[in-house]
């Protein structure tokens, strides 16, 4: 049997065994040969070319449906590219970030905000949840329980009642953005709320009098919210202050030193003055009290931390045993005030 090697089985055809391109079975409508590659028509017989349109109806009758769709998606990319181009803003939001704008004040004052007895506006003093504390800055939560008195000493003010002797400190731990950094200025806020005629020396019970040395009725302390909750307890379950009559410290919370109460809104310096008033007022033995007469000022033992609505504060109290039956439950609603001396 005669077989054929590898070698010749690979051996290409010479150039005289190829075919030729030119010869006539490539041309169209020729028979093709075995081997022969296909050879496609441009112009196949037996069909009659259309006359290709032109203009819109030659481009409606080329795509269809499709001519229609083409504007459509250009306007709704360009819309696309305006949303993610344009900065996002929430409704009053800050643009770029989404989040609602930082409201600006337009006042400006030489110094502090004069205390008033009129209620922020958006405020509903009878239904909305006034106990809780207000936002605002950060303020110190943790002290060591041990307290620096500021030097200095004032006059005697007030000439009826009893003198009560007091110091002013402030508990070591507190961070000093809590008074604006100057334990004087801090000292001096406090001696002018008691030097006030309208404070505790108006009402004709007592006189008051800043001094160095001992002995002391009162020490008006400045302090953290953990030694506040450890001295005033913390049943009510809303940042507060007290009057310890163990240490005789006027424990005042740093928390609503620095950030105040709902129903004094902005007036940080009024609820200051309450503070203050209310807690002084416990040394005088004076006990808490509710709204006395609707839409008048309330008393400044009023627990007007929590709010000047009778029924809420009535409310709070039930859990505390001290202060379950301090204030009626009885609809009475006030405005707040800061003064013994309530205006007329």
């Amino acid at each position: 049997m005669n077989r054929t090697s590898q070698g010749a089985r690979d051996t290409p055809p010479s150039a005289d065994d190829r075919p030729s391109l030119s010869e006539d079975r490539y041309r169209r409508g020729t028979r093709r040969t075995g081997a022969e590659p296909l050879a496609a028509s441009w112009e196949p017989t037996g069909r009659r070319r259309r006359k290709r349109r032109r203009g819109v109806k030659g481009l409606v009758a080329g795509y269809g449906w499709r001519i229609y769709a083409i504007p459509v998606l250009l306007v709704l990319t360009a819309l696309v590219v305006l949303d993610t181009a344009a900065p996002s803003t929430g409704a009053g939001g800050d643009p770029g970030t989404g989040q609602p704008a930082i409201a600006q004040s337009t006042t400006t004052s030489a110094g502090p905000p004069e205390a008033t007895e009129k209620p922020p506006a958006d405020i509903d003093l009878k239904n909305f949840p006034t106990a809780q504390l207000p936002d605002g800055p950060k303020f110190s939560e943790q002290g060591a329980g041990t307290f620096a008195v500021i030097p200095g000493t004032t006059p005697q003010v007030g000439s009826g009642g009893k003198l009560y002797r007091y110091q002013i400190a402030v508990e070591d731990g507190v961070e000093p953005a809590d008074y604006n950094g100057d334990r004087d200025a801090f000292a001096r806020t406090v001696d002018g709320i008691l030097a006030d005629p309208r404070s505790w020396i108006g009402t004709g019970q007592a006189s008051m009098q800043r001094v160095e040395g001992e002995p002391v009725d009162f020490v008006v302390s400045l302090t953290t919210t953990g030694t506040t909750h450890a001295l005033c307890g913390f049943q009510i379950q809303f940042e507060s202050s007290c009057w310890h009559s163990g240490t005789k410290r006027v424990v005042i919370n740093a928390a609503r030193w620095v950030r105040g109460a709902k129903v004094y809104g902005n007036d940080i310096s009024a609820y200051r003055t309450y503070a203050i008033n209310h807690e002084v007022g416990h040394v005088l033995r004076n006990p808490h009290e509710g709204c006395k007469e609707n839409g008048k000022a309330a008393p400044v033992m009023m627990q007007q931390s929590f709010g000047v609505a009778n029924d809420y504060v009535a409310q709070l109290n039930s859990v505390d045993s001290s202060n379950r039956y301090a204030v009626e439950a009885n609809g009475l609603v006030c405005t707040p005030n800061p003064f013994p001396v309530a205006p007329q």
